[in-house]
C-alpha cells in the first residue's frame, strides 16, 4: 500500500501540465521587452550579413564515363586461341581502373596540384588568383611569404615553402569547394562542382580540373595496351625491312646464275639459302602483323569514353542570403537562442531557491 501512495504521489495530473505551460507562457510574456530587443538585434544581424557576405559561384560539369568493352575482349580471346594467339599478353587493362576510381583522382593531391600550377591569365596562374582574392598573403602572413613566391617555376625548382603552400590551398579546396558525386549511383554519369567567391576562377579552374583529370585517365586506362601496340609495330616494321633486303638477296643471287644446269646442284646452293631465308621472314612477319591487328583491336576497345554532357558557362549558378531571408533567420535565430537563455536562467533560479 505504501509503495502504490508514493507511486501515485509522483505522477502529473493533466490540471499541473497545463498550470505549468501557462506559468511559463506568463513567464516569457513578461519578458517581452528582453525578446523584442533580441529579435531586433537578431535582424540587424541578418541585414548585416546579408550585405557583407559574398556570393558563392558554383561551376559545375557533368560527363558520361563508358569503360572499354571487356566483353568484346573475351569472345575475341576464345577465338584468336583457336588460331594460337594469346589475347591477354596483349595487354588488358580492365582490372586496372574501375569507374568510381576516377573520382579519386579529382581529389589528389597531384591533379589539384597542376590544376592550381596552370594558368589563369597571361599574367598569373590559378594559384596566384586563389591567393588574391581569398587573401591568404595576409592570412598566413606570420608562417610564410606568400607575395615573394614565383609559382611560375617548373615544380622540380620549388623550395619546400612554395610546395607547401600549394599543398595547403590543394587541401582547402578539397575540403571546402570541390564535390565530385555521381547522381544516381546506376548510372555512369560523374558531376564535378567548384565553389568559390570569385566567378572567374570557378569556371576556369573547373574546365582545367575536368581536362587534366581525363586526359591522365585516358591515358593511365591505355598506357599498357598503347605500349604493347608501339612494340608489335616497331617488331612489324623491322621484319618487313629484314623481308625486303631478303627478297632482294634472292633476287640477285638468282640473277648471277640465269641458266642454272639441272645437274649442277651446287650452283643452286645460294638462291635456296636466300629462298629459305624469305620464307621464314615472311612467315614471321604474317604472325607479328596478325598480332598487331588484334593489338589494334584491343587498344580500341579498351579505350574507355568520356563524353562532356554540360560545361559551366557565364553567368554561374550563385547562392547568397537575400535582405530579407537575413533578416528573418537573423530574427529567428537570436530569438531562440534568446528564449533557451530565460529558459536555463529561470531553472537555476528555482533550483537556488528550493535548495
Amino acid at each position: 500500500m505504501t509503495d502504490n501512495k508514493h507511486f501515485s504521489d509522483s505522477q502529473f495530473t493533466l490540471k499541473e501540465v497545463i498550470q505549468n505551460l501557462r506559468d511559463w507562457l506568463l513567464f516569457f510574456i513578461s519578458q517581452w521587452k528582453i525578446l523584442i530587443a533580441a529579435g531586433l538585434i537578431g535582424m540587424v544581424l541578418g541585414a548585416l550579413v546579408s550585405i557583407f557576405k559574398k556570393p558563392v559561384f558554383h561551376a559545375e560539369t557533368s560527363f558520361v564515363l563508358e569503360e572499354g568493352d571487356a566483353g568484346g575482349i573475351s569472345q575475341m580471346s576464345g577465338l584468336a586461341s583457336l588460331v594460337g594467339v594469346n589475347l591477354g599478353s596483349l595487354g588488358s587493362t580492365s582490372g586496372l581502373f574501375q569507374g568510381d576510381n576516377i573520382m579519386e583522382l579529382y581529389k589528389s593531391d597531384r591533379m589539384l596540384g597542376e590544376t592550381l600550377l596552370s594558368p589563369f591569365d597571361q599574367e598569373k596562374l590559378l594559384i596566384d588568383r586563389f591567393v588574391e582574392f581569398e587573401e591568404l598573403d595576409k592570412k598566413w602572413a606570420s608562417n610564410v611569404d606568400i607575395s615573394g613566391m614565383d609559382f611560375s617555376l617548373e615544380r622540380q625548382q620549388f623550395t619546400v615553402a612554395q610546395d607547401s603552400v600549394v599543398q595547403q590551398v590543394s587541401k582547402l579546396i578539397r575540403e571546402r569547394q570541390l564535390s565530385v558525386v555521381k547522381p544516381d549511383r546506376k548510372l555512369s554519369i560523374i558531376q564535378v562542382s567548384i565553389s568559390s567567391k570569385d566567378e572567374a576562377f570557378a569556371k576556369i579552374f573547373n574546365e582545367t580540373l575536368v581536362d587534366k583529370v581525363n586526359t591522365f585517365y585516358l591515358e593511365t586506362k591505355t598506357k599498357k595496351t598503347g605500349e604493347n601496340l608501339r612494340i608489335l609495330q616497331t617488331q612489324a616494321d623491322s621484319v618487313r625491312s629484314i623481308l625486303d633486303e631478303s627478297i632482294a638477296e634472292y633476287a640477285t643471287a638468282t640473277d648471277r646464275v640465269p641458266n642454272v644446269n639441272p645437274l649442277l646442284n651446287s650452283a643452286q646452293v645460294e638462291s635456296r639459302k636466300r629462298q629459305i631465308d624469305v620464307q621464314a621472314t615472311a612467315a614471321v612477319y604474317q604472325e607479328i602483323v596478325k598480332n598487331l591487328e588484334i593489338a589494334k583491336v584491343n587498344h580500341r576497345n579498351n579505350s574507355p569514353l568520356i563524353q562532356i554532357i554540360d560545361s559551366p558557362r557565364f553567368p554561374l549558378k550563385r547562392t547568397e542570403i537575400r535582405l530579407v531571408k537575413g533578416i528573418v533567420l537573423g530574427a529567428i535565430i537570436v530569438g531562440l537562442l534568446t528564449l533557451f537563455a530565460l529558459y536555463f536562467r529561470r531553472l537555476y533560479q528555482k533550483h537556488v531557491q528550493e535548495s
